[in-house]
């Protein structure tokens, strides 16, 4: 929230005064150093001795800048010549904003004066009337004048402060490498735990299903043990279906896309060996991205909770925080996630693919909360925005 609007116009009016220490340095460093930086064998120690001076009157505005009008830059260092730019436009600018308040002031003067001469009844009324709409207008241009001043101290300071174009455009590349890397390795690392299941699950109990017929086949004159023999290998298809069905659920569940989120993650509190409790506070539909990514949240931190928490209590949230929707799974277990394990890597990487953001709080003793935010946007035009 930004500061109240007397704060800034105070904001503003020091920047007035900042400018006229802007411009006694550029004088008095121009005078001292103004033959050293001509001449080449000394032009580097007076280049240096004038950013010296100059950084420090670009430190004092980007104070000015955070308690007047509360901006908040990152830590960067702003190159040399951007601060000799700074500091140019800067007291320019401010010299300029200088004037314009100072015939502001005169207009409050005269507008007193012509209110001293309507008392007195010294001024006629169409000389009144002239006056008045010469004051209007000279009024409007002036307010005008000051807020692109306002604007273009805004400017100037994010130009200098924050990171340039080329800058956030290099970072966003990094980024967007960073986490399509990211979202190749989560893949891979799905395929390997699917194969896994399928591998030490479901093919051991397919082969132990296959033994059983075997020895039902092989049961000859004794069909009380041939019984027994098909009866536990109908179990064990049974649990085949069972093993087989929830290594689907963890590709992608059915429900997901049949019922929706909310039932989906109401399947994934029904399997879960820890109690959990599903808040969804969401009336409209999620676009599939961010529901799939919601899903695999909840389904690997609950997992997660059951296996290495031991929690006894599990807590859903699902809602909704400004253009985000905010996914939330706290556990009262011992805590002690590492971030960077296997299984929250992945999810940092499938969160990190929709420009959104997973934080891991995960104390000695517990408890541990999850947060996946997740920006409530679609990229296809057949799914309506959340």
């Amino acid at each position: 929230m930004p500061p109240p609007r007397p704060v800034r116009a105070a904001g503003l009016l020091v920047g007035c005064l900042t400018a006229l220490l802007g411009l006694a340095y550029f004088l008095v460093a121009g005078a001292a150093l103004g033959a050293l930086l001509l001449w080449p064998r000394t032009r580097p120690r007076a280049r240096t001795a004038l950013l010296a001076g100059a950084r420090e009157l670009v430190a004092l505005e980007r104070l000015r800048r955070t308690r007047f009008f509360g901006d908040v830059f990152p830590q960067h260092r702003p190159e040399d010549q951007a601060v000799l730019r700074y500091l140019a436009a800067r007291t320019g600018a401010g010299l300029v904003c200088a004037v314009v308040a100072g015939l502001l002031v005169f207009g409050v003067l005269l507008a007193v004066l012509l209110a001293r001469g309507v008392v007195r009844a010294s001024v006629s009324w169409p000389e009144l009337l002239t006056q008045t709409l010469l004051g209007c207008v000279l009024l409007f241009l002036d307010l005008q004048g000051l807020r692109s001043l306002a604007g273009q101290d805004r400017r100037l300071a994010r130009a200098c402060f924050g990171p340039s174009a080329h800058a956030l455009l290099v970072r966003r590349i990094d980024e967007l490498a960073a986490s399509r890397a990211a979202v190749v390795a989560a893949v891979d690392a799905e395929r390997r735990r699917v194969e896994r299941d399928l591998h030490d699950g479901v093919q051991q109990r397919l082969v132990a299903l296959a033994v059983l017929l075997g020895r039902a086949r092989r049961g000859g004159s004794a069909p009380e043990r041939t019984e027994a023999l098909l009866e536990q290998a109908h179990r064990e298809a049974q649990e085949v279906l069972t093993e087989l069905r929830e290594v689907a659920w963890r590709v992608h569940p059915s429900a997901l896309d049949s019922l929706g989120l909310r039932e989906a993650l109401v399947g994934v509190a029904e399997r879960s060996a820890v109690p959990t409790r599903i808040v969804y506070e969401l009336p409209e539909p999620l676009p599939e991205p961010v529901r799939t990514a919601a899903y695999f949240v909840v389904s690997e931190a609950v997992t997660n909770a059951a296996k290495h928490a031991e929690a006894d209590e599990v807590l859903v949230r699902v809602t909704r925080a400004g253009a985000r929707v905010e996914v939330t799974v706290r556990d009262n277990g011992v805590g002690g996630a590492d971030p960077a394990g296997g299984g929250l890597t992945g999810l940092r990487g499938r969160v990190a693919a929709l420009d959104g953001r997973l934080t891991v709080h995960s104390p000695s003793g517990g408890p541990t909360t999850i947060t996946a935010e997740l920006p409530c946007a679609s990229s296809s035009p057949r799914t309506p925005p959340c």
